[in-house]
């Protein structure tokens, strides 16, 4: 098949090409900088530069690839600051918005057969149980710091499982690590963790669910071959508290037990929506994705991973 991959030169796009150049397939690797025409080739995909807030560059850059399947993995998150959640993740918010109306748009007129967008189980209700499955219901109350984020969430999700003529997936992927994420040694957070910056708030309740990048890159594999229209999650088999976890990550970086300090202290230095984060967010149950796509992590287990990057 001819696979377009927007995004193609993020943390995940980077696993994801080899991956389906090495299934035979044909990838078509769009990237809104030139300069990294080189790193496309290197992963085996035809470039294609174009840029996803551009309607026309967009309705372009299909066409000539004429692909079967399109994948959407376009974010751009650097430094997140979770007291201005709505300035970190403004350019990603326009780009689960803006660009995949353009990514449906020109995929609808070139006949594609399935687009496979990605995701977050943040967007799950935090209420009732700690794991949730496809099956459960959005949060519709974000907590106001949250709001543009779970919004633009919800705008992607209702766009590709409503679009017509097309099999719309979503993949709603767990917290990444490993190679090019966040969590990778040496980065910005996993420095806070070290330094004893990053504490645990409250009772740190909330339940994450983990995926190394790899294993995110095969699944998304999985579903451009063999995925049925709805929502997956992308997860690994063992949700834990931000209380279990992050002891478990300072202790991996060689630091101390993180600090403990109390929910209005945790406002102060990380905001509401930061503190959502550390005590009210659920976990994820990959039963469904394992079920259907024929997929099982490579990391079953966050434990003893999360700083080996």
């Amino acid at each position: 098949m001819k696979v377009f991959v927007a995004g193609a030169t993020g943390a995940i796009g980077r696993q994801l090409v080899p991956r389906l150049v090495e299934a035979g397939h044909e990838v078509h690797g769009m990237t809104r900088k030139d300069a990294n025409r080189a790193i496309l080739e290197e992963l085996g995909a035809v470039p294609v530069v174009a840029d996803a807030l551009d309607r026309a560059q967009v309705a372009a850059a299909v066409a000539q690839a004429e692909p079967d399947v399109i994948v959407h993995e376009l974010t751009a998150i650097g430094d997140v600051d979770t007291r201005h959640m709505e300035k970190s993740f403004a350019l990603t918010n326009r780009l689960r918005t803006e660009g995949t109306d353009h990514l449906l748009a020109a995929g609808q007129a070139v006949g594609v057969k399935r687009f496979v967008a990605q995701s977050h189980i943040m967007a799950y209700a935090r209420t009732g149980g700690a794991v949730k499955t496809e099956e459960d219901p959005d949060d519709r109350a974000p907590a106001a710091g949250l709001r543009p984020n779970l919004e633009a969430i919800v705008h992607l999700e209702e766009a590709v499982l409503g679009a017509t003529g097309t099999e719309g997936i979503v993949l709603r992927y767990g917290w990444f690590y490993g190679p090019g994420t966040s969590m990778a040694r040496g980065t910005e957070q996993a420095e806070m963790i070290r330094k004893r910056k990053f504490p645990v708030v409250a009772d740190g309740g909330a339940v994450w669910s983990w995926i190394h990048i790899a294993d995110a890159a095969a699944a998304t594999a999985a579903a451009v071959e063999r995925g049925a229209r709805g929502t997956y999650n992308v997860v690994d088999d063992d949700p834990a508290t931000v209380a279990e976890w992050l002891p478990e990550l300072a202790s991996e970086l060689g630091a101390k037990p993180p600090r403990r300090v109390p929910r209005f202290v945790g406002r102060l230095f990380a905001g509401e929506a930061g503190v959502v984060m550390m005590t009210e967010l659920r976990g994820a149950s990959n039963a469904k994705a394992k079920r259907e796509l024929d997929w099982r992590p490579a990391h079953p287990s966050w434990r003893k991973q999360l700083a080996s990057a």
